[in-house]
């Protein structure tokens, strides 16, 4: 388990009104729109200077407590929800989840794995990480970076590590399902591409055609066209023969 900084990170935010297409000003002035939002809390739009966002978000991610300096208080936050432009990847939005240090909240850690698995590194085995995060309840302030996992422990090709394989903390409790993999190796399967080399099976005729028949097995161009005709024949209506 990595816990997040210990030294106080502090942002300043202010309160804005600017909706829709208005916000693109803020957005001009290097300004990300935001939102502060929570339990027993009225939410309230604000802005932050971005490069001040990058730089706090770089050292809390989203499981650090951030105290946001708005007016004459300090909130304190985690941040949530980072909202990108699919192209440009720059931010567009971020919410800002309140929190009562006082009180445990439920929230998400990533998963980070260290150590070398024998299953992989001598027998070819193909690590997959199946969860990326781990549902917590933690006080604000206990709440880890990421949680560890060790994969040294898979030896074999097959083994897996579950959430109830992990080791408990005294600082928060696991409430993602114990039976969940986390982590598991499998074996290498490689592509491969096989040529058809079915050989279609000989036609059989059972009965030599009579002179001018066409064998049942067989189509020609003639034989279309005589069957085509034919039909045509047989389907034109019986007409009487006129009086004389």
């Amino acid at each position: 388990m990595q816990k997040t900084t210990t030294e106080k990170q502090t942002l300043e935010v202010k309160s804005r009104e600017l909706v829709g297409k208005k916000a693109k000003k803020l957005r001009k002035q290097g300004l990300v729109l935001a939102n502060i939002y929570g339990p027993e809390f009225k939410s309230k739009s604000v802005s932050v200077d971005l490069k001040s966002l990058l730089k706090t978000y770089k050292i809390v991610k989203e499981t650090g407590v951030v105290y946001l300096k708005l007016d004459s208080s300090e909130v304190p936050v985690l941040i949530k929800n980072i909202q990108k432009h699919p192209v440009t990847d720059f931010i567009l939005h971020v919410d800002f989840r309140k929190i009562d240090l006082k009180k445990k909240i439920e929230t998400a850690v990533p998963v980070r794995t260290t150590g070398v698995s024998e299953a992989v590194s001598q027998k070819g085995g193909v690590l997959l990480l199946q969860t990326e995060s781990i549902d917590i309840e933690a006080l604000p302030q206990d709440i880890p970076h990421y949680i560890e996992i060790d994969i040294s422990t898979i030896k074999e090709i097959g083994q897996e590590i579950k959430v109830s394989d992990l080791k408990k903390s005294a600082s928060y409790e696991i409430k993602t399902d114990s039976n969940k993999v986390v982590v598991s190796v499998v074996e290498h399967k490689e592509e491969s591409i096989t040529p058809d080399t079915t050989v279609a099976a000989p036609e059989v005729i059972t009965e030599a055609p009579k002179e001018g028949e066409v064998a049942a097995t067989e189509s020609t161009p003639e034989a279309e066209k005589a069957g085509a005709k034919a039909k045509a024949e047989e389907a034109k209506p019986e007409t009487a023969n006129p009086k004389k």
